[in-house]
């Protein structure tokens, strides 16, 4: 533990917080690769930048994790690269998917004249 956070010192890291998701919530499917994301993307910067971003573009998110990839103190490698990438790609699609159901409860209650 000691070596880690010395490591994150030497390479000029900021502190890495790991808040995240709870593994627990997630399908089975998923948990592998989120466990990868968090290890590597926590590395760096909060799990919170990525997991509140908003991006629901794949392009957009290869893109950004290439350029992540690319940082010598990341520690991603091209197989970490695509689990990161599909559980991104599942969790904003989960992330969309909660939005446009929100903005449909509230568009349903506008219609029968209540308050959103």
């Amino acid at each position: 533990m000691c070596f880690a956070l010395f490591g994150l010192v030497l390479t000029g890291c900021p502190d890495a917080k790991t808040e995240g998701l709870d593994p627990n919530t997630l399908p089975e499917s998923q948990r592998a690769d989120y466990a990868i994301f968090a290890q590597r993307c926590s590395k760096c910067h909060s799990l919170s930048r990525p997991l509140n971003a908003g991006i629901t573009d794949d392009a957009y998110w290869a893109m950004y994790v290439a350029r992540m990839r690319r940082q010598p103190s990341s520690g991603i490698s091209e197989s970490d690269e695509i689990a990161v990438l599909r559980f991104l790609h599942y969790y904003s699609s989960e992330q969309k998917s909660a939005a446009e159901q929100k903005n449909k409860v509230v568009v349903d209650t506008l219609a029968e004249g209540g308050a959103p």
